[in-house]
């Protein structure tokens, strides 16, 4: 069985999981302390972060978009990183919107302030960091809104990796009920068409000691 090590709540992590569960590929998760700096875990991926993806064969491939890239390489048969070199671009664009643009404007000034903070023990979360995250997200959600109304999804006529991307950071700030869907209409309904399929489901699942996820979080239906 390949084994995924990772944190429940790391958008990258997300990402993993659902591009592993659209492609149908089982594997075992493996919750991995990343501050403990475990040996075994660092002789796998001398960065020490998740994910890392360990295959059947000893193969450890680290890294959310590298374990992408390899997932669509190793098995084609359900492509996500999209058909023609046009859309390829377009996926990977948008990819690198949501992990680095949309990452480090909303999710590390929300999730990082009242998640990672606690985690690693460093502090009470900032109130400041946590207005500018809020305000951030309204324009990245109508961004997404706009692509939804534009097109079938977010980077063309078929559900791709850029689809993941931003559903997996949007899942995680959905958890501690930091989405404000109701005026963003647009992204939601887009949302909840990613969200009712069966690769979400194991996400659908996951809890956190601490923190209850909203009602809605695990609804199809918000």
């Amino acid at each position: 069985m390949r084994i995924l090590h990772h944190l429940p709540l790391s958008p990258q992590c997300r990402l993993v999981r659902l591009v592993l569960g659209e492609k149908r590929l089982p594997c075992e998760l493996v919750i991995e302390r990343v501050w403990e700096q475990r040996e075994e875990f660092l002789a796998l991926n001398p960065a020490g972060e998740v994910p890392v993806l360990v295959e059947e064969n000893g193969l450890a491939v680290p890294g959310a978009r590298v374990i992408c890239e390899y997932l669509d390489e190793a098995y084609p048969d359900t492509p996500l990183l999209g058909r023609t070199l046009a859309e390829r671009v377009e996926v990977r664009r948008l990819m690198d919107w949501f992990e680095s643009r949309f990452a480090q404007e909303v999710t590390r000034n929300l999730l990082g302030e009242k998640v990672d903070k606690r985690l690693y023990g460093r502090g009470h979360p900032d109130g400041n960091v946590l207005r500018a995250g809020y305000g951030n997200m309204r324009f990245h959600l109508d961004y997404i809104g706009w692509l939804a109304e534009t097109r079938s999804w977010l980077a063309g006529p078929s559900i791709s990796m850029a689809d993941f991307a931003a559903a997996a950071q949007l899942s995680a700030l959905d958890f501690i009920g930091d989405v404000n869907w109701a005026k963003a209409p647009a992204a939601k309904d887009w949302y909840a068409r990613v969200k009712s399929r069966p690769c979400f489901r194991g996400l659908l699942t996951d809890r956190m000691s601490g923190i209850t996820p909203p009602g809605h979080y695990a609804n199809l239906d918000f």
